[in-house]
């Protein structure tokens, strides 16, 4: 009978957990639509906004350029990791962890060790986890809740402290780790080079870089045009990084709970069935005691 009663309260606590999976399911099912809602407008204007830049940038030669295209020898790096700040989201943060950990160990390892690698995380997994595995690190401090509040005010504030950092060379390369959005069930880990803002001919064929190259025609002037645009437009290419994030934890977290409802659904059936043999051992082994027992007092 105590084996009966410990597969009772298995089954109870698994009905317990399914029913907090497939609350949480929904929650992230309201939340996505949201959030997917937000990076699906944003995506093809912060896209083209980021070709025009690198356009820009690929045919400026040094004329009236901007800093911000200019590729110079890395003395000093910065990494911006962009993760959740709530777990039970499947391997979401851990894969945009390894990533921007990929980084540290290879393309920065030789900064790391001379002390000039900084870490800016944007969510709390992956500040739990950089600092945890990675305390040599110089973190940036004050935006690890930027989740808090998306608005385009509060998040600029981060692409405008690497720009100035970047023009001050203290920072001579940024990258950032994030999770694209593809759909509910597919997120991608990325990492990209946000600055200095890669050229065109880096990624593209010469009769490619031919049919992207534009002669823009600057009013007033390019020198103050671009001191405006080429700012804002990372700025707008740094939100669609947190917005992307933000999408893909929704969408990873709704699927992750989805599979746990359904493993819990398998479990039950198999402790159900558990149940019934034990309960039915039991009441065999009771039968059998009641007919010795007869036996015996007619004996």
């Amino acid at each position: 009978m105590a084996n009966l009663k410990e597969v009772r309260d298995r089954i109870k606590s698994v009905q317990n957990t399914q029913q907090i999976t497939k609350a949480m399911k929904m929650v992230s099912a309201a939340k996505l639509r949201r959030a997917q809602d937000a990076i699906v407008q944003m995506r093809p204007y912060a896209d083209k906004l980021n070709q025009v830049l690198r356009n820009i940038l690929s045919n400026l030669e040094g004329d009236a350029g901007s800093s911000l295209g200019e590729a110079r020898e890395v003395k000093s790096a910065c990494i911006v990791v962009v993760t959740s700040n709530r777990g039970l989201c499947g391997a979401f943060n851990s894969n945009i962890s390894k990533a921007a950990a990929n980084l540290v160990n290879t393309k920065y390892a030789a900064l790391r060790e001379s002390g000039n690698l900084s870490m800016l995380c944007i969510g709390k997994k992956g500040a739990e986890y950089f600092k945890k595995r990675y305390p040599d690190l110089d973190f940036i401090p004050g935006y690890v809740d930027l989740f808090d509040n998306l608005s385009f005010d509060n998040v600029s504030e981060v692409p405008k402290m690497l720009i100035q950092y970047f023009e001050n060379e203290d920072f001579d390369a940024v990258d950032v780790a994030y999770g694209k959005f593809k759909n509910a069930a597919t997120q991608v880990t990325q990492v990209e080079q946000f600055l200095p803002v890669p050229k065109i001919e880096a990624e593209v064929t010469e009769n490619e870089v031919e049919g992207l190259m534009a002669d823009y025609i600057f009013e007033p002037g390019k020198k103050e045009l671009l001191e405006y645009l080429i700012p804002t437009i990372l700025q707008t290419q740094f939100q669609k990084y947190v917005l992307d994030t933000h999408a893909s934890e929704h969408g990873a977290r709704m699927t992750a709970m989805d599979k746990a409802t359904e493993n819990a659904q398998e479990l039950l059936r198999d402790l159900k069935i558990s149940y019934n043999k034990a309960r039915q051992e039991a009441i065999t082994n009771e039968i059998l005691e009641i007919v010795g027992g007869a036996a015996a007092l007619e004996s």
